[in-house]
Order: structure tokens, then sequence, then C-alpha cells
């Protein structure tokens, strides 16, 4: 049945502005604007019907007009909790203009009530329902409720995104997706919510296939796999990995990768082999937390009995770095965690260690746990407004703590203060490019990126030699020591410095807020918020 044409607007909220994630300075130095983009709306639009003509605004890069809105004869829009805020003024600013606002994604998914003013509400994975939204649509109906069944959705049917709406000089890099589920258990994360713990991938020509047309649109450079676990399904990933090995071969490696998985992947030779010859350069681990009590607790035994510092190294052994993540906060954590998370990083010598305060996420185990034994507070599911303070280095604890608050809040402080200090981050990028070994793919000093990288290298220098001062020493340090001692790291070890234009002065914003709240607790001037009624 051929659909009548629609004018469709997808709109990404903006992130709010404060996050270790968003690399704001880092970005501009780069000439970007900002890390990534919206993924899940280009493989919406992807969905939509080809009679259908479709606009993206990114509202992390640009604005939407008035002619924006005066041609939409439809909204879509919808993203992630710290972008709450802002899905929200969108829907009030259709709603005004009488324009039909369709709202979807993981915050919309997770808590439905907050968006009950959207006209339709699209929620759970869009291969499994948005079917049924158009062709609603289509029979002129004009609100609506649609749920996926969970876990369900056939992401073999997913389609190659629309990476032709993208302006790819506004990103650091561009995502694409292999798998989604993770088979852990992690009480305070919501992918197994979300996605499930039975992970399902595309297929290797599928997936082949979103590369080739990044390949054909001209794209060269950063590719993010933005699997929650890429490893979550090890036999497919295996099956997977030797193609994009040719593929990248054939093309004389037009990317370079990234993406995240689990601790576990260091037990696996095989799997980092393959992962250095695709020329994955970075992987994102959630380690959380040195103390075994703590793992155990909060559901993460994959990270216990073993030496997490040895395990990190022998990522490094395949040419990889490893940006971690650590969370302070957990009801069993001593009064030593500070030193403890403090000591581990320069121990396994991560220099981007994304450090912050447990949240409790709208619908995980952690959540519900908390509601039942009154600790959780009524407001935990809503985003912080305030642009400056809206993620989870300032705006967490949203729960009732076991340990007193105000020392939760001294420790989390001591370990950004320690270890976003110039001569400790840049000690660390010293000591990771002594232990990576880059006699892989990824270690190639001259791919497609070349020029690219000599003009961050450029910039790089200008910036840590004479914006900041501060950095000058160290970084030069850095620079000299890896080029003398392995000198096919540089690449990566560039990659980290530039990180630092972000991360050192965005620690020491944290550092102020955080103590503005310690004074606001000691002080007695902070009012707990309204707890949820314990169930």
């Amino acid at each position: 049945m051929t659909t009548a044409a629609c004018n469709v607007l997808l709109v990404y909220p903006r992130f709010n502005a404060g996050s270790f994630w968003n690399y704001g300075a880092t970005c501009e130095m780069v000439g970007a604007k900002y890390p990534a983009p919206p993924l899940g709306l280009i493989t919406v639009a992807a969905m939509l019907p080809e009679t259908w003509n479709v606009r993206l605004v990114d509202r992390n890069t640009e604005d939407f007009s008035d002619e924006d809105l005066d041609w939409a004869d439809m909204v879509m829009t919808g993203g992630m909790l710290p972008q709450q805020a802002d899905s929200l003024a969108m829907i009030r600013t259709c709603k005004a203009k009488g324009i039909p606002v369709v709202i979807g994604g993981p915050d919309a998914t997770s808590s439905p009530e907050i968006y009950v003013d959207a006209d339709f509400r699209v929620l759970g994975e869009a291969e499994g329902i948005l079917d049924a939204f158009i062709a609603a649509w289509e029979a002129g109906e004009r609100e609506g409720c649609f749920t996926a069944e969970k876990f369900k959705a056939d992401v073999t049917s997913s389609p190659i995104p629309r990476f032709d709406l993208l302006t790819f000089k506004n990103y650091v890099q561009i995502g694409v997706q292999y798998s989604r589920g993770c088979p852990f258990t992690c009480e305070f994360c919501d992918i197994i919510e979300l996605y499930g713990r039975r992970p399902r991938t595309k297929t290797n020509a599928q997936m082949l296939a979103e590369l080739d047309r990044l390949y054909e649109l001209g794209y060269r450079g950063h590719v993010d796999f933005v699997d929650d676990n890429l490893i979550g399904n090890k036999k497919a990933v295996k099956g997977f990995l030797p193609d994009l090995v040719a593929w990248q071969k054939a093309k004389n490696y037009p990317f370079e990768m990234s993406t995240e998985a689990s601790l576990n992947l260091a037990d696996d030779k095989e799997l980092l082999s393959l992962l250095q010859a695709a020329s994955f350069f970075s992987i994102f681990i959630g380690i959380e937390s040195p103390d075994p009590e703590v793992l155990v607790a909060t559901r993460k035994k994959q990270n216990t009995r073993r030496d997490i510092a040895k395990s990190v190294h022998q990522i490094y052994d395949a040419g990889i770095f490893v940006l971690a993540g650590f969370i302070v906060g957990f009801d069993e954590e001593s009064d030593q965690v500070a030193t403890e998370i403090s000591e581990l990083i320069e121990e396994a010598a991560i220099p981007v260690a994304m450090t912050g305060l447990l949240y409790a996420l709208p619908n995980t185990q952690l959540t519900r746990r908390l509601a039942s034994e009154g600790r959780l507070h009524a407001d935990f599911a809503t985003d912080d407004p305030d642009t400056e303070a809206g993620d989870q280095c300032t705006a967490g604890l949203n729960f009732e703590t076991r340990r007193d608050r105000a020392a939760i809040l001294r420790d989390f402080k001591t370990v950004i203060d320690r270890v976003y200090g110039p001569e400790a981050y840049f000690g660390r990028v010293r000591n990771v490019a002594k232990m990576l070994n880059m006699k892989g793919a990824n270690g190639s000093l001259f791919g497609a990126g070349l020029f690219h990288d000599l003009r961050l290298f450029g910039r790089l220098v200008w910036a840590m030699t004479f914006t900041n001062t501060t950095y000058r020493g160290p970084f030069w340090r850095t620079l000299i020591a890896t080029a003398f001692t392995n000198f096919r790291a540089i690449k990566p070890v560039m990659m980290m410095l530039a990180l630092y234009v972000h991360l050192g002065p965005f620690s020491r914003f944290v550092i102020k807020e955080i103590d503005k709240q310690i004074e606001e607790i000691e002080s007695g001037a902070w009012n707990a918020p309204t707890l949820v009624a314990a169930e």
C-alpha cells in the first residue's frame, strides 16, 4: 500500500551541559560540535515510509527554526534521562503550535508517565512497534500509546541507518550497533531491563552493509560500536570479527574502532587478537569498584575472583587502551573507598576513569529494592533541570544512603581530585604508552585519517603548550617519553591527551559543585527529598 506523504521533523534533544561524557572542550579543539550523533533516531528514520519526507535536527549541534516547525506535519523526539528536560520542552513547543509530537527512546520507555503530554508514545524497541504506529497515523489517528513486546524485536530486520542525514564534521565519532542486551545482572543497570539478558545480534552481511554505506558517503575515522557489551554473545562476535577484519583490510582500514565490553574480555586472547586485527583502539569497561563485597552485593560478580589491574594490562597487550567506569555510593563500600579506587586506577594505569555517584535509574533492580526499603527519593526518575549539574557526577545519590551522605561526597571528591590532577593523569598515560602492544592493525600511523590526525596533533600541541600553560610540562614529557619508548603508540596517546582538554577543567568544576553540596549538608541547609512509600 502506498502511504501519503508526511513531513517528519526528527529532533534529538539536548543533553545536559555538565558531564564528563560530552567532552565539550575536546570537541571544540578538534573542530567538532559533539561526540556522537543520534543513532537511534537515524535508524527510526530508515524505518519510515519512503513517501515520508524527513529532516533531522540534533539540538546538541544546532537548533530548529520556526521554518522547520512550520514545515513539519509531525515531530518525533526522545532520548535518555539526561535529555529529559529538553524532550519535555520540545513537547510543550509542539503542543503550543498544534504539531503532533511522538516520543520514544529509553527514558520514555522506562518512565512513560513523565511523557503523558505527548500525542503519541512509542515505547520499547522500534523494530517491534513502529509499523503499528505508522498504520495508526495513516488511518487518521492523532494520539495513542504503542508498546513493543519486551526483548522480542528482530534486530536482523533493522535497516541501514540514515547516515545521509548527518553532517559528519559535527561529530568526533559515528556510531553503529551490532547487538542489544547483556548476559549479566548488575543491579544498578537498566540495559537488561530495556533489552534483556540474551544478546541479539545483527548478521555479518547486515553490519558490513552499514559500514559500506558510511564508506560510500565518504566518512573516514572513528566508528564506535555502541553495544552495551559487544562480547555479550562471544560466539556470534567471534563469527563476525573475521569478516570485519577482511573488510577493513580490503578498504585500507578507513575506520578506527571503539566499543564497550565486560572485563572478562581480558580472559579471551583469541577475541583480543581479533579486535586488534579489526583496528579497535579503545574499550570502555565498567569496573565500578575494587571491593569484592561491593561487586557481589551489586551483582557484578564477573569482576570478582580476578586481578583487575592485571586484566586491564592484558587488554593493553592487544594494543587497546581502556576507559573505565567507577561508582561511589554503594551500601557495602567502606570508608576506605577513595583510597581503594584511586590506587586501583593508578595500578591499572587507566587515564580516563569515569567516576560517578551511584544513581538509581528508573526500572532497575536497585530502584525496586530501594523503593521496597523506603529509601528512594520520590523524584528519582526526574532529570535535574539545572544544565550545569545534571549528570551522575554532581546529581547522583537519589536515595537515602546507608553511609553518611557528606562522607560519601568527600570520598567521591577525593577520587576526582587524585585521578584528574595533571601529573597523575599524564603519568598514567605514560604508563599506558609503555604497555600498549601496537604491532597489530591498530598500530598503523598512516591510515586513511592521516590528515585528520596531523590536524589534531597541531591543535593539541597548541592547546597544551599555549592555551593552558599548566599542562605544558607534563604534556611534553608524555609526548617525548612515548616517542622514545613506543613511537607507534603516539596516536592513542594523542587521543588520551586530547580528552584531558575537557576532563581536566571539568574535574575542577565537579569538585567545586561537590564542595557546595557538602557545605549544604554540614550547615543543615540541605533538605532530604520526599521518599517513595515502602512497598
